[in-house]
């Protein structure tokens, strides 16, 4: 019985300990930087898009952009968004958002259409002098309305 209740106050004892650095706990593999997937139709730099949350009707994407390592929510980060239509790339299909004090953002458009053998999806870019640069997509499952993105940035520093 003795023996019983030290291993129990010892599993106890370890669960409560914080996990070490690289231990591989769920917080520390959610909060990996996002990879970034090619340019796309952006030229980095440059990436011209009109404040706006809306550029059509049919799809939504809600999204949250957050820091590396600590997941802290970025707020007033400038999430730039682009899809093609269908005559292909165009201004039309773009926009920027900015994210609210909880890192979060929507944006609304239509339907992504495939071209080239590609899946539906919508480009996005972010860059912000503190972080690393991220463009990536968000690949849309044929038939979605309503897709959920989380974006992990990078410090610089």
């Amino acid at each position: 019985m003795l023996r019983a209740l030290a291993c129990l106050t010892i599993a106890a004892a370890a669960a409560a300990a914080p996990a070490p650095p690289g231990s591989g706990s769920a917080a520390a593999r959610r909060c990996q930087p996002t990879v970034g997937d090619g340019a796309g139709p952006f030229q980095l730099g440059r990436v011209a898009a009109p404040r706006r949350a809306k550029i059509g009707k049919g799809h939504v994407l809600k999204g949250r952009v957050l820091r590396a390592p600590d997941c802290k929510p970025l707020a007033g980060i400038r999430v730039v968004l682009w899809q093609a239509g269908k005559n292909g790339y165009g201004p039309r299909g773009r926009a920027s958002v900015v994210t609210d004090r909880a890192g979060r953002f929507r944006f609304e458009g239509p339907v992504p259409g495939s071209y080239g053998g590609r899946q539906p999806h919508i480009h996005i870019a972010i860059t912000h002098p503190a972080y690393e640069e991220l463009v990536t997509r968000h690949v849309v499952r044929r038939g979605a309305r309503a897709g959920q993105v989380t974006l992990v940035l990078e410090p610089v520093l």
